[in-house]
């Protein structure tokens, strides 16, 4: 999931449908998900995703201004339940340090849930220019931020130490979740599951970060 930056596209302005339209909008943007994992974002048409959606090609302006429109809705919208749900899971455990690992597995676990949806976030995105440099990413800040939150929560209980900066943390953590997603989109093959790369990430993570009396070594979370 990269992220972009500068400028809010200008279809923020469009009026946002309603009722039935709604629900239009979001079988175009389900048919949008299909044709952007099996052509490419580069070479899929709007007239393919309007086939897909089962509306007419003139249908897709009134809710899209471009394919890298529908593109930039997808991204908010599917991010808008990620980050819900990865917020609601987290909630559930109280040890920041199992948070880490928590985050870790659903992060990865998006790639076995949903494989086409995982390509054009890992892979496709990357491919639009409008959003890579025109779109103020806030739902991916909004997204990196829970685990700079995790962060500061084990330092305010005493398990993470004081010295890790968020900032620099959450970008590293991140980076190795999204590499090996990326990984696996591209490869499609997996070695092992992603419950043991999940494991073996947020120790490598937890095992740098962990507050410890000298000598003491970290156990891994379970």
């Amino acid at each position: 999931m990269p992220s972009g930056s500068h400028v809010r596209p200008a279809r923020e302005k469009m009026r946002k449908p309603r009722g039935r339209s709604t629900e239009k909008r979001q079988r175009i943007i389900n048919a949008a998900v299909k044709v952007f994992a099996e052509k490419g974002f580069y070479n899929a048409k709007v007239s393919e995703i309007a086939r897909e959606s089962g509306v007419a090609n003139g249908t897709i302006y009134l809710y899209f201004a471009n394919k890298d429109d529908i593109l930039i809705s997808l991204f908010e919208q599917e991010m808008k339940r990620i980050i819900g749900r990865m917020k609601a899971e987290i909630e559930l455990e109280p040890d920041p340090l199992r948070q880490i690992e928590k985050f870790a597995l659903m992060h990865l676990s998006l790639i076995e849930e949903h494989k086409e949806l995982a390509e054009v976030l890992q892979v496709e995105l990357r491919q639009s220019s409008k959003f890579m440099k025109e779109y103020r990413n806030r739902k991916f800040a909004e997204y990196v931020n829970l685990i700079s939150a995790i962060i500061r929560h084990g330092q305010a209980v005493g398990v993470v130490r004081a010295d890790i900066m968020p900032g620099i943390a959450k970008r590293a953590f991140f980076g190795a979740l999204d590499e090996m997603s990326r990984f696996w989109v591209l490869t499609r093959r997996k070695k092992y599951s992603i419950q043991t790369a999940a494991r073996q990430i947020a120790e490598f993570f937890v095992h740098g970060i962990a507050s410890l009396p000298p000598g003491q070594v970290a156990a891994p979370p379970r």
